[in-house]
């Protein structure tokens, strides 16, 4: 691959997936955009590699915490802040792992993945995250996260394998709904994609790694560099942001992006 077409998909997908404006959208239309040829498997593994390390270095702390309770939850007790919230993230993932390989085994994941689809999901839930965002108390904070609201948010994130959907939009979307202030949803919704980006990689990342060649691994590795840096300023900006503003210009962009990717389509 060129290292401009690498750049160009590292920097879109690094930008795009914390921001709640759906990843798969946009790499939908940079081909026709820039007339490049699909990326393919290993580098779109290899840009979710890159945005995981970026979460991981930016909620450090929390992830660090999560990380030194999983033996103690691995005893069955969840009795520790680090304990309890490995225990939520894994909940919080089970509804994605079970509906990811619903799709697969039923082969929609590969028939869901047409520009009129994502399309009309970034219209129709660009639409829910604004009327979340507008009705949602700021009530609750990321400190306030239980077992139940994690169940309800994996819930809402199992949908976001629908593409065009924005799995960063639909648990911010679902935690506003739940009450937590926006800061904290952004907050509940990057740590939950840890163990999902994860799941993924794993699932998709060890096929893609055994066929691929030399020069393949190379171009992955430069384009997880790339969105590594594009995602952790993406992340220190977004947090930043939601102190002062709502998520409307998200939902504008959205608007945009949607009626874009659908006169694409049906044109």
């Amino acid at each position: 691959m060129a290292l401009f077409h690498i750049f160009l998909v590292a920097i879109v997908q690094g930008i795009t997936e914390f921001l709640p404006i759906s990843s798969s959208g946009h790499l939908i239309l940079l081909p026709h955009v820039a007339g490049f040829q699909d990326q393919g498997q290993l580098i779109d593994v290899a840009v979710h590699v890159g945005t995981l390390l970026a979460v991981l270095i930016y909620f450090w702390g929390d992830m660090r915490s999560a990380i030194m309770g999983l033996p103690r939850l691995m005893t069955g007790r969840a009795d520790t802040p680090g304990s309890r919230l490995a225990l939520l993230l894994l909940v919080a993932s089970i509804p994605a792992v079970a509906f990811g390989l619903l799709l697969k085994l039923t082969g929609l994941d590969v028939s869901l993945r047409s520009m009129t689809v994502i399309g009309w999901t970034t219209l129709i839930f660009g639409a829910l995250l604004y009327w979340a965002d507008q009705v949602g108390e700021n009530s609750k904070s990321s400190t306030d996260w239980n077992m139940t609201d994690a169940m309800v948010i994996g819930v809402w994130q199992a949908i976001a394998l629908i593409p065009g959907t924005s799995r960063s939009g639909i648990t911010i979307t679902g935690a506003r709904f739940l009450g937590y202030a926006r800061e904290d949803a952004a907050r509940v919704s990057m740590l939950m994609s840890v163990p999902t980006i994860i799941a993924s990689a794993v699932f998709l990342g060890g096929e893609a790694a055994l066929e691929a060649n030399l020069a393949l691994l190379r171009d992955g590795a430069i384009a997880a560099v790339f969105a590594f840096i594009s995602a952790l300023l993406t992340l220190s900006v977004m947090m930043r942001l939601l102190r002062r503003v709502s998520f409307t210009p998200y939902v504008i962009y959205r608007m945009i992006l949607g009626v874009t990717l659908l006169a694409i389509a049906y044109g």
